[in-house]
């Protein structure tokens, strides 16, 4: 692993548990083994590593929970896998988030002291909404979905649903909480499902 790779990991770990704000670039250099000038070398500043950090976090999202995904799928079957992976192999993750989900923690904290870079984060958001609504739309269009199922609202409740299983999760790390938070949300798309 070359430097860069270290210190995006240690930072990615920090952020993750600490928060941007209170995660000082000499607790990256400390984790990382760096000294200032080997950080500097790779990155003119804190929020620089935040974006690579961020960058690289979504990489890891996507491997997470996209995993065994396939565009042959259903749609319906699609989101159940995402979401079964969200809860199987993405929020317990203590290895690269040890602090649970960071763009949950990160859009919280950020978005009042640094709304620019809450806004950066923001983006993962929007675009997750948009693949569950294209996801869904396609289901509708297919005729998988009850009639009378709107689809801003099941893609309103998945994803609050799943913010919401993200702060449980990370406040009590308790597995049978997350299964059960996933749990519903599953249920209520087979409920949906013709």
């Amino acid at each position: 692993m070359t430097l860069k790779e270290r210190l995006v990991k240690e930072a990615l770990v920090l952020f993750s548990t600490k928060g941007y704000m209170s995660t000082s670039i000499s607790d990256v250099m400390a984790r990382a083994g760096s000294s200032k000038g080997g950080l500097y070398n790779h990155f003119k500043s804190k929020e620089e590593l935040l974006l690579e950090a961020l960058s690289t976090a979504r990489k890891i999202w996507r491997e997470r929970n996209l995993d065994g995904v396939s565009p042959d799928d259903r749609p319906l079957l699609q989101i159940k896998r995402i979401l079964e992976n969200y809860r199987d192999r993405y929020l317990p993750d203590e290895e690269s988030l040890p602090g649970g989900c960071i763009f949950v923690s990160l859009v919280v904290e950020l978005s009042h002291q640094e709304p620019r870079l809450a806004a950066e984060v923001n983006e993962g958001f929007i675009r997750f909404k948009g693949l569950l609504t294209r996801l869904l739309e396609k289901e509708q269009r297919d005729g998988g979905l009850k009639p009378g199922v709107e689809v801003e609202r099941v893609v309103t409740m998945i994803f609050s649903g799943l913010l919401g299983a993200c702060v449980i999760y990370t406040s009590d790390k308790s597995k049978e909480n997350l299964g059960l938070a996933i749990d519903s949300l599953l249920e209520h798309l087979s409920s949906i499902s013709r």
